[in-house]
């Protein structure tokens, strides 16, 4: 028996595998293009300016190789000590999430450096479980078009570091007066302490909750070592 698809049943399946084969073109076209902006950011400037027309965010880009080497490591030690093995995802760490929410322990996260990249830079804050199904499906694209140095490189250029700081170049110099290439340890771990709330915790002065954070990021730093990233960075 032969099927014979009539006209607008193809025609939505084409709309289907386009839409669904978008973000991979999307992200083999990242690969080589840096991002100028991210949803995250846009959102952000959007409430900046609705309160403040004069306001603005801070960002500028800068390659991996231009960070300091701790800067890195203090983004995995602090969020994701799983990324130089992790395929996206870690299963363990969802799975306890699931079961501290779903004993009403308040909602937990469980997102890897790669998850947190596919949110900022393509999708909306709000949690909720069709935000969180678009941030997977683009995490494993991300996990299957882009290297370990492509993720953390965008991830780094891309996350909050203040309430008007994206990316680690301009927080080091609205912080800290410096390059991010001449970020001491002390404040490469103070910017990975802030990120989960960095419009309310400031790296350069940092509460005690703040100061406690970066003191285990620093202990966390030292744990993995210096060269915990190398194969998954491509240092030599």
């Amino acid at each position: 028996m032969r099927f014979v698809f009539r006209k607008p049943f193809s025609y939505v399946l084409m709309v289907v595998v386009a839409i669904a084969l978008a973000p991979a073109a999307v992200l083999l076209m990242l690969r080589v293009f840096n991002p100028p902006v991210s949803a995250y950011m846009t959102q952000v400037a959007m409430d900046l300016k609705a309160r403040n027309p004069a306001a603005d965010i801070r960002h500028q880009w800068v390659d991996i190789n231009q960070m300091a080497v701790c800067m890195p490591l203090a983004a995995v030690s602090s969020e994701d000590q799983t990324f130089p093995t992790n395929h996206g995802f870690v299963w363990s760490a969802i799975e306890k999430a699931i079961r501290h929410n779903a004993d009403g322990g308040g909602v937990r996260g469980a997102s890897t450096i790669t998850q947190q990249t596919a949110k900022n830079l393509f999708l909306w804050p709000a949690k909720s479980y069709i935000r969180k199904g678009a941030e997977a499906y683009i995490t494993v694209w991300m996990d299957l078009l882009w290297s370990k140095r492509r993720v953390m490189e965008v991830y780094l250029n891309i996350a909050q570091f203040s309430d008007t700081s994206f990316g680690v170049q301009a927080a080091a110099k609205q912080l800290f007066g410096v390059d991010a290439a001449h970020l001491s340890n002390a404040q490469c771990a103070a910017l990975a302490a802030v990120l989960p709330a960095p419009e309310r915790y400031d790296a350069a002065h940092p509460t005690s909750y703040v100061a406690g954070r970066q003191s285990w990021i620093l202990q966390q730093m030292r744990h993995l070592g210096p060269h915990y990233l190398d194969d998954a960075l491509d240092r030599q």
